[in-house]
């Protein structure tokens, strides 16, 4: 079989870190040429916004825009990503009086953009936009320019989109972050808009989300009756609880092998659940995080894998198994 021929690749060939490096130097060149004025007149616009930001853009510069509005959506701004050459054929119709729109391009004379200028104007939408070249159609039509201009792009040939983009793209990561911290954003605001991701999760699931029904047993049940419970509940445990129902200690799969162990067939008979369990055991609040919970499971000279949960007046609720809050995703 004939394969063909491994090409070489030039010494002279554009090395993968020189590449990065030149979009670095790029980022902190837009990072000199931003006019602080414009940047904080752009944040003035966004944090006074009534109604959403549209973010615009054509071709590569319509990826960039589509990731700044999702950008900004995750931080809690309504911002949604319209083409322009869409909104001039019925798109429009999401563009209403209070919203704010971010247009990108690098040249400044993009068609599709230019064209939809004068429905923006009329419905009196201020215009913010990252531009490549500030002496250009959209640059003049702006109500605020953010020089986002480059020397070359990382491409061998100066043609492909590359360093133009990662400099648009900084730009709108700054801007919404600064946006998110002059709203003075929490971790749990941000957790609120990604309750299925691991941060969300850790923000926002709580113990009484993944606990289970209270086994209870009495302290004067026996080995038995523990058995029976351990059985019923397959959680690997069982709550031992007063006559006000309150914890006063824990029997688990180990606990009772142990006792039978240490007592012997002749004294199964009179084992007790109180003689079993593990006094005073660790407990957890329904309202706890369950990753604090799961912190406290983990983080002890010896592990436990469960927790009886507590109201605020140390009645048994329910138990929460180690099990479940890994699964969880935590």
């Amino acid at each position: 079989m004939n394969l063909p021929k491994q090409q070489t690749v030039p010494d002279t060939y554009p090395k993968v870190v020189d590449l990065l490096r030149m979009e670095a130097l790029a980022i902190e060149r837009a990072a000199g040429n931003l006019d602080p004025a414009s940047a904080r007149r752009a944040i003035d616009l966004m944090a006074a916004c009534e109604n959403k930001i549209i973010v615009t853009g054509v071709g590569k510069s319509g990826v960039i825009a589509q990731k700044i509005a999702q950008t900004l959506t995750s931080i809690g701004t309504v911002a949604i990503f319209v083409h322009p050459s869409d909104a001039m054929h019925g798109g429009l119709g999401v563009i209403t009086a209070g919203d704010v729109v971010i247009a990108l391009s690098n040249s400044g004379e993009t068609d599709e953009i230019l064209a939809l200028i004068p429905a923006l104007k009329s419905r009196a939408v201020p215009i913010i936009s990252i531009i490549g070249n500030t002496d250009s159609t959209l640059s003049r039509q702006s109500d605020v320019v953010l020089d986002a201009s480059v020397d070359k792009e990382a491409c061998p040939l100066n043609l492909a989109p590359t360093t133009s983009t990662t400099v648009a793209l900084a730009i709108g990561d700054a801007l919404a972050m600064t946006l998110m911290q002059s709203r003075g954003l929490t971790a749990e605001d941000f957790a609120a808009n990604h309750p299925a991701g691991q941060l969300g999760k850790r923000l926002t699931l709580r113990v009484e989300h993944l606990m289970h029904t209270s086994p209870n047993v009495s302290p004067a049940d026996g080995w038995l009756d523990i058995v029976k419970a351990l059985s019923k509940y397959a959680l690997g445990a069982v709550n031992v609880i007063d006559a006000e129902g309150s914890p006063i200690g824990i029997v688990t799969d180990g606990d009772l092998r142990r006792s039978i162990e240490r007592n012997g067939a002749s004294d199964l008979i009179s084992l007790k659940a109180e003689q079993m369990m593990t006094k005073q055991p660790t407990t957890a609040k329904p309202e706890m995080l369950a990753f604090n919970a799961l912190q406290l499971m983990e983080n002890r000279s010896s592990q436990i894998s469960v927790l009886p949960v507590v109201d605020d007046e140390g009645r048994c609720l329910g138990l929460l198994r180690l099990h479940d809050v890994v699964r969880s995703g935590l």
